[in-house]
């Protein structure tokens, strides 16, 4: 869900399976008929709750880069790839991630405005300085 500055709320909803922004994403703006199985909400209803930012401290993370913008949402988003294969790969431990997620973040120059060459140059800094941590 996004909150635009009027105070309208966009949601994009379905079922947990990353096909379904995947595919919004690259047929935008034409819509395609899915294969999968829709989300059904009939008689359901949705609960909104604050976030536990103790429980869930890349939470807090991913809204400071969003609310900051520029490249970091593009580097604190490279970081967490690269440590979440490195913990698959029983390079690092589970807190690794959040660790090397944090000290790319802070290390990263932000560039504010950027271009698509901007931000693809600050995902591959912050893919290789991640691997870099947890290649150790």
């Amino acid at each position: 869900m996004i909150e635009y500055k009027d105070g309208s709320v966009l949601a994009q909803l379905g079922r947990p399976d990353m096909r379904v922004p995947i595919q919004y994403a690259l047929d935008y703006p034409v819509r395609h008929a899915a294969p999968w199985e829709r989300l059904d909400l009939r008689g359901k209803s949705l609960t909104f709750l604050e976030p536990e930012w103790d429980r869930f401290p890349a939470l807090q993370i991913a809204y400071v880069a969003g609310k900051r913008g520029g490249t970091l949402p593009a580097a604190m988003n490279a970081a967490n790839e690269i440590a979440v294969d490195a913990f698959l790969k029983e390079r690092i431990s589970f807190p690794k991630i959040l660790d090397t997620v944090i000290q790319v973040s802070e290390e990263h120059t932000i560039v504010d405005h950027p271009d698509l060459a901007e931000i693809l140059r600050a995902d591959d800094w912050a893919r290789q300085r991640a691997f870099e941590l947890t290649a150790q």
